[in-house]
């Protein structure tokens, strides 16, 4: 303890962290840790949901990897990911960097952005189902004729909604990740670019982009682990439809799990989510990881 600021010293606050985190580490491997090994465990075994369950081997694991279905599921999947990705994160950029000027107003637009984030999945999927409603719709009652197609019924059409509906709900949380790292940026910078003569577009391509750099690998993470998870939204809007234009990996894990009562199936399925998810965070961190150590371990 400093003697004269009463204050714990660095070595004593790096005993008492551990601790703090203690809880949280609890928490992780009561509800997460443990889980997982779980559903590990079932992806072994032959289960409908409320017998016995009984050890099968790889069975569970031979149906998933042999059927047909996976590798178009892996397919939209990985396609909702890469095209939500590509919509999601240069309009939270510019969003971000919008919201975070000096201006009041803006201040009242950041808060009317963040609404769709607190908004239900199903309760945003069942509103645009109906807003897109060929004959009750959107379309329909203001008599637009471009706007009375039948979005949810062809491939093209329901897969574009379905990106478009998962963009609007995700952007204020992204943008909100990108107005506080542009809020960190220092103003000095921006100040030397004006006595340069660069205007907002240069200072934006020179200035801002590079500065938030990782800000954009941490939302890109979440993000991307995060379009793994895609179930609620596309079960209600969609059902995996037409067809399955629209069936992704989440969704077929519901569909065997409790639809067909195939617990074990589900449970491997599950864990290749798992898998996917750690394989693309690590991924995402290994591209820019050292040179963040590297910048931290400069600043200390």
């Amino acid at each position: 303890m400093s003697a004269l600021t009463g204050h714990p010293r660095p070595r004593e606050a790096r005993g008492v962290l551990p601790w703090l985190a203690a809880p949280a580490l609890v928490l992780f491997v009561g509800f997460a840790v443990i889980p997982l090994f779980g559903v590990f465990a079932l992806s072994f075994t032959t289960w409908d949901g409320i017998g016995v369950i009984r050890p099968s081997g790889l069975t569970s694991w031979r149906k998933v990897l042999t059927n047909p279905g996976l590798p178009h599921a892996l397919w939209v999947t990985f396609l909702v990911m890469a095209v939500s990705w590509a919509v999601q994160t240069p309009l939270s950029i510019l969003l971000g960097t919008f919201l975070a000027g000096r201006q009041r107003y803006r201040a009242v637009l950041g808060v009317v952005y963040f609404i769709p984030l607190m908004l239900s999945s199903a309760a945003i999927a069942i509103a645009y189902k109906a807003l897109l409603d060929p004959n009750f719709g959107l379309g329909a009652g203001l008599k637009i004729h471009a706007l009375s197609q039948d979005w949810l019924g062809r491939p093209g059409l329901a897969f574009g909604v379905v990106v478009f509906v998962v963009s609007w709900q995700f952007i204020p949380f992204h943008s909100l990740i990108y107005q506080g790292g542009v809020q960190q940026i220092p103003k000095s910078l921006y100040e030397a670019a004006q006595l340069d003569g660069a205007g907002r577009i240069r200072q934006f391509f020179s200035i801002t982009l590079p500065q938030l750099k990782y800000t954009i690998i941490t939302s890109s993470t979440l993000m991307v682990v995060g379009s793994l998870t895609f179930f609620d939204l596309i079960f209600v809007l969609t059902e995996g439809g037409p067809g399955d234009a629209t069936r992704v990996l989440a969704l077929d894990m519901y569909k065997r799990g409790f639809q067909a009562s195939l617990m074990g199936p589900a449970s491997a399925i599950a864990v290749i989510l798992v898998l996917l998810g750690l394989s693309l965070a690590l991924l995402l961190r290994r591209l820019g990881g050292r040179d963040a150590g590297a910048s931290q371990l400069e600043g200390v």
